[in-house]
């Protein structure tokens, strides 16, 4: 479909919904890096991210009439990946997780921060409960506000504002603990936290 990349979403989301089969394609491709990186997030497996991507896309093509504009698609696309992300994690909660440098990759901005306390971060964020881990991923890496998280998990803002209480409570608590490296007795030097939780201690 040449010439079709510079349009904009909202143009061939139209043309996509009146069966133009390249324009679905673009839309794909524009989009597959945030919704596979979500989902990586989420799930720390490189493969169960690539399924989930794929299911979230073909959710797409059957529900494109549905989709009623450029910022809807990507509330869209947004909310069924993490609903489809914590339905896996619910249903698998023990399955064996692949290390995380992929999500690094795609989530990460240019920042030199230390991977060891990257690491742990991450580790922390994968022993909280699917919807608060979706909470503060939202929260932090997705930088949405206590509205708008509610609004893409369906969840009462008053929920939302719970999960991050809580699990911000022991993500610091765990983060400044002795020997964590940040900073927490003074025993370790503190390290810059990866970008995006700097809020967190």
């Amino acid at each position: 479909m040449s010439g079709d990349e510079p349009c904009t979403s909202g143009a061939l989301l139209a043309r996509a919904i009146a069966g133009d089969t390249a324009a679905f394609g673009a839309l794909v491709r524009r989009h597959q890096r945030s919704v596979y990186g979500l989902a990586l997030r989420m799930l720390s497996d490189r493969h169960q991210a690539e399924d989930l991507a794929q299911e979230v896309f073909l959710q797409l093509y059957r529900s494109l009439t549905a989709v009623e504009s450029e910022d809807h698609l990507s509330f869209w696309l947004r909310r069924v990946t993490l609903h489809r992300a914590i339905d896996r994690l619910r249903r698998e909660p023990k399955y064996l997780t692949t290390p995380l440098a992929d999500a690094e990759s795609v989530a990460s901005e240019a920042v030199e921060t230390d991977p060891i306390l990257e690491r742990r971060l991450h580790g922390l964020l994968e022993e909280l409960a699917p919807a608060a881990r979706a909470v503060v991923l939202l929260r932090y890496q997705e930088d949405l506000d206590p509205v708008e998280i509610g609004r893409t998990l369906k969840m009462p803002v008053n929920t939302v504002k719970s999960h991050l209480k809580r699990s911000l409570s022991l993500l610091r608590a765990a983060l400044t603990a002795p020997g964590s490296g940040a900073g927490g007795d003074g025993s370790t030097p503190p390290r810059p936290l990866p970008s995006g939780y700097r809020s967190l201690i």
